[in-house]
């Protein structure tokens, strides 16, 4: 299966996080197994992770910047609570519509 053309920026920012992790986890003197032991993941999945690969599970890869240290959102708890803060207030400002919880739809027979 052939995966989606992703924008320029999408596949620069993901190559950036990917170098990131790569760079931490040498400083840390961590094999790419060891990584992956660590995230629960194969050796392959961290190697696609450190290239930029489109692929990998956006929890994967948060989860092996965290691991390494890679800051998420800010470089402290301050700044990420902030920038949650705010995220919630422009929620806020939504038309209720487009907050609304979808109605699950049971399809068990």
């Amino acid at each position: 299966m052939k995966s989606r053309t992703h924008s320029p920026r999408t596949r620069e920012a993901l190559q950036l996080l990917g170098a990131e992790i790569r760079v931490r986890r040498i400083q840390r003197g961590w094999s790419i197994e060891a990584l992956a032991g660590r995230v629960g993941v194969s050796h392959p999945t961290i190697t696609k992770a450190e290239r930029g690969d489109p692929t990998v599970a956006i929890g994967i890869v948060f989860e092996a910047a965290t691991l390494v240290g890679v800051p998420l959102f800010g470089e402290d708890a301050v700044t990420r609570a902030r920038h949650g803060a705010q995220l919630a207030r422009e929620l806020e400002l939504l038309p209720s519509s487009a907050r609304a919880k979808r109605k699950v739809v049971d399809n068990d027979f």
